[in-house]
């Protein structure tokens, strides 16, 4: 992110406390809309991304996989690593919960001084980002912790969780918001938000809703979109010239080292110095996630897997080091939409609408990249088709942050976690988060998510 979104010009800006009292987080980089005027709007986009996509931390990023059921600790079980990371004193939790509302006094900053500007192109690109931002803010915040606090406006004042469907009416309504200040734009890489990337989050938006009908009519728009199409998949991830990617957070060489490669990584002193980041990812500690045996089995199911050799990679490269869990570097930049994923999404609807034939000529188009064969998948049995939505989607997605979600929607996340299963009954929100106790500390008007402590 540093080499495109790391511009910090605030500090000749005046700060302002909005939102100190009422979450109990530092005003980073609020500045105050009276101070500020046209000629300081593009410093301020700037500065919107970078707190976006920097202040919740990397964690933010993978959160999703590493509920997912497919990672684990040297412990060789995945609800241990679960456990571990679903406390309320856990930086994984606090990183995110704060990270998001540090983001979210930013967007609304940047959206109060932009909303007095003069009528123009570029108020109407802010006020779209803006909007779109702060859409996907509360998509994140509401998908972890369920009822949060719903602020259209920054305030000093303590505030309370609002329910869930308040946070689920705002991205809907900001969305909408923002294909209509975006409409008729384009973006200067896919590194900035584009009417396609609203397409993108509206359309996951309208499936986490199950709002089937909305979220086919988005998918297909989409995969007729003529500035995309699948693409090689190794030009994904490095930032390369392509068509695939929708919307990406950029990472520079080496910028991701205390990232999630960082617990991806091995440490020099088990790997021959031959094949130090080439292609094994290399890191001062020692790796701390693994794939579970059930997930290495999958990713490897299918010889001439094109999508294997950058997700999974298996060989001797050392003395005691035998196998590697993911192949991508430190330069990987995240990606948040790409093309690929409107087909899955087109073959998860149609299977809600039971399509199961429509489901897997969906499928059909990852298939034909990955394995060569559009009709790799010929069941039309639900269970068949469930399936193989589920497979397609941990095999296309890795590292992607899709993984708990997936599972969730598709009524496959107490197979696949079925250690979360068993707690269904003592905690009937497991499948959320604890908030910060840290901000249920300072502020009083803030109570823990039930079942959690």
């Amino acid at each position: 992110m540093k080499s495109l979104h790391k511009i910090i010009l605030f500090a000749l800006l005046p700060l302002m406390g909005a939102c100190n009292g009422m979450l109990d987080i530092e005003p980073h980089s609020a500045v105050s809309p009276t101070v500020v005027g046209s000629d300081d709007i593009e410093a301020l986009r700037i500065g919107m991304y970078n707190k976006v996509q920097e202040g919740p931390t990397y964690y933010s990023y993978i959160a999703f996989d590493l509920f997912g059921g497919e990672l684990m600790t040297s412990t060789g079980r995945p609800i241990d690593l679960i456990n571990s990371l679903s406390n309320a004193l856990h930086t994984f939790v606090s990183s995110q919960w704060n990270g998001y509302y540090k983001a979210l006094l930013q967007v609304n900053n940047v959206m109060s001084i932009a909303e007095g500007l003069a009528d123009s192109p570029t108020r109407n690109r802010v006020l779209g980002e803006c909007r779109y931002f702060r859409a996907y803010i509360y998509l994140c915040l509401v998908t972890r912790f369920g009822d949060v606090p719903v602020l259209r406006q920054n305030t000093q004042a303590k505030v309370s969780r609002d329910p869930a469907s308040m946070a689920w009416e705002l991205v809907e309504e900001d969305l909408d918001a923002a294909s209509g200040f975006l409409n008729g734009l384009s973006a200067d890489s896919f590194y900035y938000v584009s009417p396609a990337a609203v397409t993108a989050l509206k359309a996951r938006v309208k499936l986490y809703l199950g709002k089937k009908g909305e979220a086919k009519e988005l998918a297909e728009s989409l995969i007729t979109n003529p500035n995309y199409a699948l693409d090689d998949f190794d030009k994904i991830f490095r930032s390369k010239a392509n068509k695939e990617v929708i919307f990406a957070v950029h990472q520079a060489n080496g910028e991701a080292v205390n990232g999630p490669g960082y617990y991806l990584g091995w440490n020099s002193n088990y790997v021959e110095a031959a094949y130090q980041n080439n292609p094994v990812p290399i890191t001062g500690g020692n790796q701390w996630w693994w794939y579970t045996d059930r997930y290495k089995a999958l990713l490897t199911s299918v010889e001439g897997d094109t999508r294997t050799k950058l997700t999974y990679n298996r060989a001797d490269y050392g003395k005691t080091i035998k196998m590697i869990s993911g192949a991508r570097i430190f330069d990987s930049d995240f990606i948040l939409y790409r093309y690929a994923e409107a087909f899955l999404m087109d073959a998860e609807i149609k299977y809600y609408r039971k399509d199961y034939g429509g489901a897997l000529t969906a499928l059909g188009e990852i298939t034909k990249r990955a394995y060569g064969n559009a009709a790799h998948y010929t069941d039309q049995s639900e269970a068949a088709v469930k399936r193989a939505i589920v497979e397609e989607s941990l095999k296309e997605l890795v590292g992607e942050g899709r993984t708990w979600w997936t599972l969730i929607r598709l009524d496959a996340v107490w197979e696949y976690n079925k250690d979360v299963a068993d707690k269904r009954e003592s905690n009937a929100n497991i499948l959320l988060w604890p908030i910060t106790q840290e901000s249920i500390i300072k502020n009083s008007k803030l109570k823990q998510t039930e079942g959690w402590y």
